[in-house]
């Protein structure tokens, strides 16, 4: 699964502070473990979100543990599925 970030507002490091922008510290772990956290909340039977290059901005693909994927509006009062993929 191949996975790219959006920054998100609040999200990165106040420049003054000395601190790595956190969407860098994402990918350089996403670097090193691979997918190995995603693969483990699967196997939780959690669902995971992710985006690839072609889902519209400001929309997530949520993935199931039994394989099932939808395209999602994340919001804090619950996710607003726009369809299943």
């Amino acid at each position: 699964m191949k996975a790219r970030f959006q920054k998100g507002i609040g999200m990165d490091a106040d420049a003054n502070s000395g601190t790595t922008d956190l969407w860098d510290i994402i990918a350089e772990g996403l670097e090193r473990d691979g997918d190995f956290a995603a693969r483990e909340h699967l196997a939780a039977g959690r669902p995971i979100y992710y985006v690839e290059d072609d889902t519209p901005e400001g929309l997530l693909i949520k993935k199931y543990p039994d394989g099932r994927r939808e395209l999602v509006r994340h919001a804090r009062e619950g996710d607003e599925v726009v369809r299943a993929l």
